[in-house]
Protein backbone atom coordinates (compact mmCIF):
# COMPACT_ATOMS: atom_id res chain seq x y z
CA UNK A 1 0.00 0.00 0.00
CA UNK A 2 1.37 3.60 -1.19
CA UNK A 3 1.79 5.94 1.72
CA UNK A 4 -0.26 9.01 0.70
CA UNK A 5 2.16 10.58 3.06
CA UNK A 6 5.15 10.28 0.54
CA UNK A 7 5.25 11.95 -3.46
CA UNK A 8 3.65 9.23 -5.83
CA UNK A 9 5.58 7.52 -8.68
CA UNK A 10 5.84 8.60 -12.45
CA UNK A 11 3.31 11.66 -11.85
CA UNK A 12 2.01 13.06 -14.72
CA UNK A 13 3.32 15.83 -16.87
CA UNK A 14 -0.10 16.94 -16.93
CA UNK A 15 -0.25 17.79 -13.33
CA UNK A 16 -0.37 21.48 -12.45
CA UNK A 17 1.31 23.54 -9.63
CA UNK A 18 -0.59 26.42 -7.80
CA UNK A 19 -0.31 28.28 -5.06
CA UNK A 20 -2.19 28.65 -1.43
CA UNK A 21 -3.74 32.16 -1.56
CA UNK A 22 -5.31 31.82 1.18
CA UNK A 23 -3.36 32.73 4.93
CA UNK A 24 -4.18 28.97 6.12
CA UNK A 25 -6.08 25.54 4.07
CA UNK A 26 -6.59 22.69 5.62
CA UNK A 27 -5.06 19.39 3.72
CA UNK A 28 -7.92 16.75 4.31
CA UNK A 29 -7.70 12.69 3.86
CA UNK A 30 -10.83 12.82 1.67
CA UNK A 31 -13.13 15.84 0.77
CA UNK A 32 -15.15 16.85 3.75
CA UNK A 33 -13.01 14.69 5.86
CA UNK A 34 -10.53 15.22 8.93
CA UNK A 35 -7.76 17.48 8.60
CA UNK A 36 -4.23 15.76 8.44
CA UNK A 37 -2.03 18.88 7.86
CA UNK A 38 -2.28 22.37 6.77
CA UNK A 39 -0.45 24.66 4.19
CA UNK A 40 0.13 28.22 4.44
CA UNK A 41 -0.16 31.04 2.16
CA UNK A 42 2.26 30.97 -0.69
CA UNK A 43 3.15 27.26 -0.48
CA UNK A 44 2.96 25.06 -3.60
CA UNK A 45 0.20 22.30 -3.81
CA UNK A 46 0.32 19.81 -7.07
CA UNK A 47 -2.86 19.23 -8.29
CA UNK A 48 -3.20 15.67 -9.70
CA UNK A 49 -7.11 15.80 -9.92
CA UNK A 50 -10.37 17.91 -9.65
CA UNK A 51 -13.67 16.74 -8.76
CA UNK A 52 -16.85 18.80 -7.45
CA UNK A 53 -15.36 22.04 -5.97
CA UNK A 54 -12.13 19.49 -3.95
CA UNK A 55 -8.53 19.44 -6.10
CA UNK A 56 -6.39 15.93 -4.43
CA UNK A 57 -2.45 16.14 -4.86
CA UNK A 58 0.69 17.21 -3.01
CA UNK A 59 2.49 19.65 -1.21
CA UNK A 60 5.29 20.52 -3.04
CA UNK A 61 7.70 20.74 0.19
CA UNK A 62 6.95 17.78 1.58
CA UNK A 63 4.82 15.09 -0.64
CA UNK A 64 2.26 15.10 1.81
CA UNK A 65 -0.88 13.92 0.06
CA UNK A 66 -4.93 14.48 0.45
CA UNK A 67 -7.27 17.11 -0.84
CA UNK A 68 -8.37 20.35 -0.66
CA UNK A 69 -10.71 23.50 -1.37
CA UNK A 70 -10.04 24.56 -5.29
CA UNK A 71 -10.90 28.03 -3.76
CA UNK A 72 -7.85 28.30 -2.00
CA UNK A 73 -5.66 27.82 -4.78
CA UNK A 74 -4.03 30.75 -6.98
CA UNK A 75 -2.11 30.65 -10.01
CA UNK A 76 1.76 29.42 -8.95
CA UNK A 77 3.74 32.21 -7.82
CA UNK A 78 7.53 32.20 -7.50
CA UNK A 79 8.00 33.41 -3.82
CA UNK A 80 11.11 35.90 -3.59
CA UNK A 81 11.04 36.31 0.34
CA UNK A 82 9.25 34.83 3.60
CA UNK A 83 7.70 36.00 6.34
CA UNK A 84 9.96 36.27 9.56
CA UNK A 85 7.73 37.55 12.21
CA UNK A 86 5.71 35.17 13.94
CA UNK A 87 2.77 37.19 12.18
CA UNK A 88 2.03 39.77 10.02
CA UNK A 89 -0.57 41.12 7.88
CA UNK A 90 -1.56 41.84 4.30
CA UNK A 91 -2.73 45.73 3.96
CA UNK A 92 -4.54 46.79 0.44
CA UNK A 93 -2.40 49.91 1.08
CA UNK A 94 1.09 50.95 2.24
CA UNK A 95 -0.20 52.38 5.03
CA UNK A 96 -0.53 50.25 8.89
CA UNK A 97 -3.64 52.68 9.35
CA UNK A 98 -5.66 50.92 6.68
CA UNK A 99 -7.76 48.01 7.59
CA UNK A 100 -5.66 44.71 6.69
CA UNK A 101 -6.76 42.50 4.56
CA UNK A 102 -5.94 39.07 5.76
CA UNK A 103 -3.24 37.38 8.52
CA UNK A 104 -0.17 35.62 7.52
CA UNK A 105 1.56 32.79 9.26
CA UNK A 106 5.25 32.69 9.84
CA UNK A 107 6.70 31.62 7.26
CA UNK A 108 4.16 32.43 4.47
CA UNK A 109 5.98 32.93 1.50
CA UNK A 110 5.68 36.00 -0.48
CA UNK A 111 6.37 37.02 -4.22
CA UNK A 112 7.33 40.67 -4.01
CA UNK A 113 7.54 42.85 -7.18
CA UNK A 114 8.64 46.22 -5.30
CA UNK A 115 9.69 48.11 -2.50
CA UNK A 116 9.35 51.15 0.21
CA UNK A 117 11.06 52.19 2.97
CA UNK A 118 8.18 50.54 4.91
CA UNK A 119 6.51 48.39 3.17
CA UNK A 120 6.55 45.46 0.01
CA UNK A 121 4.75 45.54 -2.74
CA UNK A 122 2.78 41.66 -3.65
CA UNK A 123 2.23 40.53 -7.11
CA UNK A 124 -1.64 40.81 -6.86
CA UNK A 125 -1.22 44.86 -6.10
CA UNK A 126 -1.09 44.21 -1.93
CA UNK A 127 1.31 45.16 0.83
CA UNK A 128 3.06 43.38 4.04
CA UNK A 129 5.50 45.73 6.32
CA UNK A 130 9.06 45.28 5.25
CA UNK A 131 9.98 44.87 8.67
CA UNK A 132 8.57 41.26 8.35
CA UNK A 133 9.99 39.38 5.90
CA UNK A 134 13.54 38.62 4.43
CA UNK A 135 15.01 37.06 0.78
CA UNK A 136 13.65 33.30 0.57
CA UNK A 137 17.37 32.20 0.64
CA UNK A 138 17.95 33.72 4.04
CA UNK A 139 17.72 31.10 6.04
CA UNK A 140 17.75 30.66 9.93
CA UNK A 141 20.85 28.69 11.13
CA UNK A 142 19.15 27.47 14.72
CA UNK A 143 15.55 25.58 14.60
CA UNK A 144 15.26 25.77 18.13
CA UNK A 145 15.43 29.64 17.72
CA UNK A 146 12.50 29.71 15.18
CA UNK A 147 10.82 26.69 17.22
CA UNK A 148 10.63 29.44 20.43
CA UNK A 149 8.52 31.96 17.99
CA UNK A 150 5.58 29.37 18.56
CA UNK A 151 6.47 28.99 22.37
CA UNK A 152 2.35 29.63 23.19
CA UNK A 153 0.62 28.67 20.19
CA UNK A 154 -2.18 26.91 20.94
CA UNK A 155 -1.93 22.82 20.14
CA UNK A 156 -4.28 21.73 17.28
CA UNK A 157 -3.84 18.38 15.86
CA UNK A 158 -2.73 18.33 12.18
CA UNK A 159 -1.79 22.00 12.76
CA UNK A 160 1.04 23.94 10.52
CA UNK A 161 0.61 27.79 11.11
CA UNK A 162 1.29 30.10 13.89
CA UNK A 163 -2.70 30.03 15.04
CA UNK A 164 -2.28 26.33 16.14
CA UNK A 165 0.09 23.74 15.36
CA UNK A 166 0.65 19.58 16.84
CA UNK A 167 4.23 18.44 17.79
CA UNK A 168 5.40 17.38 14.53
CA UNK A 169 4.15 20.76 12.82
CA UNK A 170 6.12 22.50 15.11
CA UNK A 171 9.04 20.45 14.20
CA UNK A 172 8.84 20.82 10.34
CA UNK A 173 8.37 25.01 10.44
CA UNK A 174 11.67 24.59 12.62
CA UNK A 175 13.75 22.61 10.21
CA UNK A 176 12.05 24.62 6.84
CA UNK A 177 13.43 27.55 8.06
CA UNK A 178 16.32 26.24 8.82
CA UNK A 179 16.98 24.80 4.67
CA UNK A 180 16.63 21.35 6.32
CA UNK A 181 13.80 19.16 4.61
CA UNK A 182 11.25 17.42 7.28
CA UNK A 183 8.33 15.38 6.55
CA UNK A 184 4.82 16.36 8.08
CA UNK A 185 4.35 13.49 10.33
CA UNK A 186 6.49 11.93 13.87
CA UNK A 187 6.79 8.86 12.76
CA UNK A 188 8.30 9.41 9.22
CA UNK A 189 10.39 12.51 10.77
CA UNK A 190 11.80 9.63 13.20
CA UNK A 191 13.11 7.82 10.61
CA UNK A 192 14.60 10.56 8.14
CA UNK A 193 15.59 13.75 10.22
CA UNK A 194 19.57 13.88 10.79
CA UNK A 195 21.02 11.16 11.94
CA UNK A 196 20.08 8.45 14.83
CA UNK A 197 22.10 8.59 18.06
CA UNK A 198 22.36 6.79 21.11
CA UNK A 199 20.26 6.85 24.86
CA UNK A 200 23.93 7.31 26.54
CA UNK A 201 24.62 10.36 24.40
CA UNK A 202 24.13 13.70 26.04
CA UNK A 203 21.64 15.90 24.98
CA UNK A 204 22.40 18.40 22.89
CA UNK A 205 20.42 21.96 21.54
CA UNK A 206 18.56 21.53 18.35
CA UNK A 207 18.51 17.46 19.12
CA UNK A 208 14.76 15.40 18.25
CA UNK A 209 13.47 13.23 21.24
CA UNK A 210 10.94 10.96 19.73
CA UNK A 211 7.68 8.88 21.90
CA UNK A 212 4.88 6.55 20.18
CA UNK A 213 3.41 9.56 18.05
CA UNK A 214 5.13 12.30 19.81
CA UNK A 215 8.44 14.53 18.75
CA UNK A 216 9.91 17.62 21.09
CA UNK A 217 12.91 19.26 20.51
CA UNK A 218 15.93 19.75 22.98
CA UNK A 219 16.44 23.03 23.74
CA UNK A 220 19.31 22.35 26.06
CA UNK A 221 20.53 19.57 27.92
CA UNK A 222 17.47 19.54 30.55
CA UNK A 223 15.04 21.43 28.52
CA UNK A 224 11.96 20.46 26.28
CA UNK A 225 10.38 22.71 23.63
CA UNK A 226 7.04 20.76 21.91
CA UNK A 227 3.54 21.12 20.73
CA UNK A 228 1.75 18.64 23.62
CA UNK A 229 -2.27 17.72 24.31
CA UNK A 230 -1.04 17.99 27.71
CA UNK A 231 -0.86 21.73 27.45
CA UNK A 232 -2.44 22.48 24.91
CA UNK A 233 -0.18 24.70 23.38
CA UNK A 234 3.56 25.01 22.78
CA UNK A 235 6.02 24.97 25.96
CA UNK A 236 9.36 24.33 27.10
CA UNK A 237 9.72 22.06 30.13
CA UNK A 238 12.37 20.11 32.33
CA UNK A 239 13.06 16.98 29.95
CA UNK A 240 13.55 14.73 32.77
CA UNK A 241 9.93 15.86 33.81
CA UNK A 242 8.21 15.87 30.81
CA UNK A 243 10.25 12.22 30.15
CA UNK A 244 8.34 10.83 33.59
CA UNK A 245 4.92 12.72 32.89
CA UNK A 246 4.89 11.15 28.89
CA UNK A 247 5.38 8.07 30.47
CA UNK A 248 2.92 8.09 33.69
CA UNK A 249 -0.01 9.05 31.26
CA UNK A 250 0.61 5.86 29.04
CA UNK A 251 2.43 7.08 25.99
CA UNK A 252 5.41 4.89 27.06
CA UNK A 253 9.25 6.03 27.33
CA UNK A 254 11.26 7.75 24.61
CA UNK A 255 11.42 5.21 21.27
CA UNK A 256 14.75 6.84 19.80
CA UNK A 257 16.40 10.08 19.30
CA UNK A 258 18.13 12.04 16.30
CA UNK A 259 20.81 14.91 15.75
CA UNK A 260 20.15 17.23 13.10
Amino acid sequence: MTDRRMPPENTSDKTEVKTIGVPVADLRAKPDGKRDRQLIFGEDFRVLHSHDGWVYGRAEKDGYTGYLRDDVLLEQRKPTHFITARSSHIYPEPDFKTEEIAPLSFGARLQIIDQSERFVELANGQFVPRQHIAPIEQLFKDPIEVAERFLGVPYLWGGNSIWGLDCSGLVQAAMNACGLDCPGDADLQETSAGIAIGNNVEPRRGDLFFWKGHVGLIRDENTLLHANAHHMAVVQEPLDAAIARIKAQGDGPVTSRRRL
